[in-house]
């Protein structure tokens, strides 16, 4: 195992410990690391940034790491494409699922799914916010897709995102019937 593996399954363990949200969690993390918006870290963002999370690497591991996850031959990671490799693996039959439920919400088909999309699938009038008042039925259902959401809460929740969320589900449900029958249940699938 080189060390841009070695990093990638030291920062996994370091999400998974963080349950359900861990995943999500780093990759907001890394987003507000990435200050110019490029989708993209350099390699000494990359070491300040796994350095506050407790993971100290050298120049030249950063350097490896960055090279490893470079899709352009800038010299930057590509933050996409490095957290879709902090993911932990899943079966075939967990990404079927998952894909299932999402393309279940996403009814305009567009690979995004919103709150407009949610209509019909999911219902917010029985949330008790919306039953006190305190929420419109569309409060709910915004926050509803907030929790799927990246950090930046456009609205809108891609196969990506959506992806991360059940990353950190999945890796806490032990056997892939089980993951099946749980989102298959949630989604009515």
């Amino acid at each position: 195992m080189d060390s841009a593996d070695a990093t990638v399954e030291q920062l996994r363990a370091q999400c998974l410990a963080r349950g359900t949200s861990g995943i999500q969690g780093l990759a907001r993390f890394f987003r507000r690391l990435d200050r110019d918006g490029s989708r993209s870290l350099d390699a000494g963002e990359l070491q300040r940034g796994l350095a506050q999370q407790g993971l100290a690497l050298g120049e030249a591991e950063a350097q490896a790491v960055c090279r490893r996850w470079d899709r352009d031959g800038s010299g930057t990671l590509d933050l996409d494409e490095f957290l879709r490799a902090l993911r932990p693996p899943m079966s075939q039959a967990r990404e079927a699922v998952i894909a299932a439920a999402f393309a279940k919400l996403d009814r305009s088909g567009d690979g995004v799914v919103t709150v407009e999309d949610l209509r019909g699938v999911y219902s917010g009038r029985a949330h008790p916010k919306v039953r006190s008042g305190q929420w419109t039925e569309e409060e709910a259902l915004r926050h509803f897709l907030d929790g799927f959401d990246s950090e930046n809460k456009d609205g809108q929740v891609t196969l990506a995102e959506f992806q991360d969320y059940y990353s950190g589900v999945s890796a806490s449900v032990d056997s892939d019937d089980e993951f099946v029958a749980m989102v298959t249940s949630a989604w009515r699938l």
